[in-house]
């Protein structure tokens, strides 16, 4: 039977993976999936590459997912750019001392994590915000940066895989940095983008938007069945169902080959894994409820970038169209 091919992505400190793996059912279901594992690097030590080369020797395909330290910002962004490049070269070193086997490399764009902790102050927000939409050369910088860590990377002899906010889609097409400014990501050309579509973070939405963004990544990312980093308010969003992650599954293989699951240590603990293998890819999705409100929400996202990269237009329209209702007033 076709099916897509999956990875997951397994974010855990050294001691609970290494417990995650010394179970044999979970290494047995990964290689009867014919499974990858995207690994969340948390720190750079022997007991993680014990596990790496227990996932080599069983034939499971391995991708090192690159990551901070908090202190850091943890996911790659673009106030650390130079902490990612140094990182690289970490695992490159680290690597090669254990004799590692990687499928390929993971950047995973998003906001600082520091971050999180300005949300909540209104005055340190706006101030942080309006500092950012005007600063276009620390974008500019990073993207350099970036650009040139996944020209390495490649010619390293490793494929190089992005995990992005969806929203990276409508800001290509419209054309506009803003989003990368604001919230400090960073666009790549990159050989699989895989676009972060947790529908556990997206309730009602969570279907429609995913059903709006899967054919337009070169993977998806569906979750979250547990787990992942610790963020207070993320902690308390209940983690997807069975039928939940069935549901979005069907939706996401209609348009892609690749399906990424977050996150491996979820879906044991789930009992989800053995449901997989004997899972139905045959049954059709029907088009959920919300993926017409998720279309509208889309195009507002690009009317608003659209404006923000031509506000003398907006004006002009602003200004004819009160323009005109005034004349039309003084005619009646």
């Amino acid at each position: 039977m076709a099916r897509p091919r999956l990875t997951f992505f397994c974010e855990l400190p050294a001691a609970d993976l290494a417990t995650l793996f010394a179970d044999e059912t979970v290494i047995e279901d990964l290689r009867a999936l014919g499974a990858g594992v995207s690994l969340g690097l948390l720190d750079l030590s022997a007991e993680r590459a014990a596990v790496a080369r227990r996932l080599n020797a069983a034939g499971v395909p391995l991708i090192a997912w690159l990551l901070l330290p908090k202190s850091q910002g943890y996911w790659f962004n673009v106030g650390n750019a130079p902490a990612a490049v140094e990182q690289y070269e970490a695992f490159r070193v680290w690597s090669a001392a254990h004799e590692l086997d990687w499928a390929g490399v993971g950047l995973d764009i998003e906001p600082d994590i520091r971050d999180a902790g300005v949300l909540s102050l209104r005055g340190a927000l706006f101030s942080m915000l309006l500092r950012r939409v005007f600063d276009t050369e620390q974008l500019r910088r990073a993207q350099q940066i970036y650009a040139g860590l996944v020209t390495q990377i490649r010619a390293d002899g490793y494929a190089v895989d992005s995990y992005q906010l969806p929203l990276i889609v409508d800001e290509r097409r419209a054309g506009t940095t803003l989003l990368q400014r604001l919230a400090g990501i960073v666009n790549l050309d990159v050989d699989r983008e895989v676009l972060m579509l947790y529908g556990s973070f997206m309730r009602p939405l969570g279907p429609g938007l995913l059903w709006s963004y899967a054919g337009e990544g070169g993977s998806v990312g569906l979750g979250v069945t547990g787990g992942g980093v610790d963020l207070p308010k993320l902690q308390r969003l209940a983690p997807l169902t069975w039928d939940e992650l069935a549901r979005d599954l069907r939706i996401a293989w209609q348009w892609n080959d690749d399906i990424h699951i977050f996150s491996l240590e979820g879906c044991v603990r789930q009992g989800f894994l053995s449901r997989l293998r004997a899972f139905d890819w045959t049954q059709r999705p029907s088009r959920p409820a919300s993926a017409g409100q998720a279309d509208r929400l889309r195009r507002m996202v690009r009317a608003g970038l659209w404006a923000s990269r031509h506000p003398v237009w907006v004006a002009a329209g602003v200004f004819l169209f009160f323009w005109l209702l005034a004349r039309l007033r003084r005619q009646r």
